[in-house]
């Protein structure tokens, strides 16, 4: 593995986009009042038809790298084409319209530096279309294991940085649902014994957007489960199927124990 091309101490963010145009400009400006300014943030445009670019021209940062794909590729590949491009030591994720604290690079790299932690991530709370707080707050187990990934994934996406010199450049399967849990199975089979370690500090926000809840969401939410297991994981339809059925189940547990 060549490690040669990532820069050390330099957080590499990662932030596909999608007709966005109504949060990307608060998800940007977040990244840009880091107190950790060693950073890099990628904007892969996945050909939005709203004023997304214009939005982000605005911003004259040259810590901000934008790529428009030339047509619609999905998150999932949108995602490795800016891991591709990525030259940090640290690869943290953002989603166009979630928002990260001040201080969570600041936080977060220093607990890893700290520990010697590969993976880790942290608590956050849950805002509405108008980032409102729900005063909901999202925590997780003290540790993940391969064990526990398989289960459920408890790490948000939002949340998550590991270190690019250990796990080197990720690229996972297209699939349009579960994208960012199959970069988490990803991790932990390039690096089986991986522990992902909670810091308890509650350091992003997850924008919850309006959807229907209906049996035909059920249905979909199970066979993105599956997909997940079978195309990108390569395991049978059997064992697929298993896998999806104890990952609903423990979705359940999940909301019980860690969300309040």
């Amino acid at each position: 593995m060549d490690n040669s091309k990532f820069i050390k101490g330099l957080v590499s963010i990662i932030m596909p986009s999608w007709n966005t145009e109504k949060y990307i400009g608060e998800a940007i400006q977040s990244v840009i009042n880091q107190i950790y300014t060693n950073w890099e943030l990628i904007i892969v445009d996945d050909c939005s038809t709203d004023n997304t670019e214009k939005i982000v021209s605005k911003f004259n940062d040259k810590r901000i790298k934008f790529f428009k794909n030339e047509k619609n590729l999905g998150a999932a590949l949108s995602r490795n084409k800016a891991l591709r491009e990525a030259k940090g030591e640290w690869i943290a994720f953002l989603d166009s319209d979630d928002v990260r604290c001040k201080d969570k690079l600041e936080k977060q790299i220093s607990f890893m530096e700290k520990n010697g932690y590969i993976l880790s991530y942290t608590e956050y709370e849950k805002i509405d279309e108008k980032s409102k707080s729900f005063n909901i707050t999202v925590t997780g187990p003290e540790h993940v294991d391969k064990k526990k990934i398989y289960r459920y994934d408890y790490i948000g996406q939002l949340t998550m940085i590991y270190n690019a010199n250990k796990f080197g450049v990720i690229q996972i399967d297209d699939i349009s649902k579960n994208n960012d849990y199959a970069i988490r199975l990803k991790l932990y089979n390039t690096i089986p014994d991986t522990k992902a370690y909670l810091l308890k500090q509650k350091l992003a926000k997850y924008r919850v957007r309006k959807v229907s809840i209906s049996h035909d969401k059920f249905i979909k939410k199970f066979k993105s489960h599956y997909n997940l297991f079978h195309i990108c994981d390569k395991k049978n339809s059997i064992i697929s199927l298993l896998y999806a059925c104890r990952n609903m189940f423990y979705g359940v547990f999940k909301k019980i124990k860690y969300e309040n």
